[in-house]
């Protein structure tokens, strides 16, 4: 079975100036790469949906989502700055509505059985949303979004969220703290931006803070030591991914040494514990990652072993 692979084409049209590094050609260079790998045949593409206003509340506040709204600029040339490093271009409201969408897409796809496993090429990205707060290029978290849309459509129970991002996935964890029905795990550089995570105390939060200069070695080794285990234990109904790939060792954008193997080897990881457990299901979000090369390389190789070719 091959994987849902989900975009919409007002995800490219988001737009927050030309020195900003979350730019429409992360989207070209991981459609280049399956291109060029051979891949295409091995997904099925999808035009995501905007995620409805009711999808949206099950997350964030509803004085937060008006105040996006009425911030969205009508004209090409306006740039909304709605926090220090987020702003609003005319194409970013539908962009941020279709990527919220693409998660929705993607559980209802894998909870259909139709596919086993989706990838959601979209942006702006969203781990950093917090339930009434922009921040880190997200307005709405696409994720969290999807994870409950699985529960309140779908009756999940035990849904595994893990954000492998080289930024700690601060908006997931404000919004599912407490929420004895996910289980949240992000890895992350520490000390780093956005400064959270290091002295969580939820029971449902496993946080990850990992120094500069981390390696592949060390990533997994902390993977092994403190997250696996625990999914296993929580015997997901549901595993969703929160890919970000700013810590590969090209990428400027922070201190870590990841490689493609890295991310092939985590990807396998929780891929087998889906099987295990959640009858295959995984749903993947794209997080960060700049470094246009790398990001393409990784992509592919999590893609590849979504589908289980690894």
């Amino acid at each position: 079975m091959n994987l849902a692979f989900i975009s919409h084409q007002d995800c490219l049209e988001h737009k927050m100036g030309a020195h900003h590094v979350e730019v429409p050609e992360r989207l070209h260079a991981i459609s280049d790469r399956m291109i060029a790998a051979g891949m295409e045949m091995l997904v099925t593409h999808y035009d995501a949906p905007e995620a409805s206003r009711e999808q949206l509340l099950a997350v964030h506040d509803a004085d937060y989502v008006d105040a996006l709204f009425e911030a969205a600029p009508s004209a090409d040339d306006v740039l909304v700055w709605v926090d220090g490093d987020t702003a609003m271009s005319r194409g970013s409201l539908s962009a941020a509505l279709h990527a919220a969408g693409a998660a929705v897409m993607a559980v209802d796809l894998v909870m259909s059985d139709r596919h086993h496993a989706a990838f959601c090429s979209v942006r702006p990205p969203g781990h950093h949303a917090e339930r009434a707060r922009s921040m880190g290029f997200c307005f709405f978290n696409n994720v969290a979004v999807g994870a409950a849309h699985a529960m309140n459509a779908h009756g999940l129970k035990r849904i595994a969220i893990v954000d492998f991002d080289v930024h700690h996935g601060n908006g997931t964890e404000d919004i599912f703290t407490d929420d004895e029905r996910v289980l949240f795990c992000s890895s992350f550089q520490h000390p780093f931006y956005p400064g959270s995570g290091a002295d969580s105390k939820a029971p449902n939060v496993i946080n990850l803070p990992l120094p500069s200069r981390t390696n592949g070695e060390a990533f997994r080794a902390a993977m092994e030591e403190h997250c696996l285990p625990r999914l296993d234990a929580f015997a997901p109904e549901l595993i969703m991914i929160s890919a970000g790939f700013d810590g590969h060792a090209e990428d400027d954008m922070a201190h870590f040494m990841l490689r493609e193997p890295d991310y092939a080897w985590i990807t396998a990881e929780l891929r087998q514990i889906a099987v295990r457990h959640a009858h295959e299901r995984i749903v993947s979000c794209l997080e960060g990652g700049y470094s246009l090369s790398a990001l393409g390389r990784s992509v592919a190789v999590h893609i590849d072993e979504l589908i289980g070719h690894g």
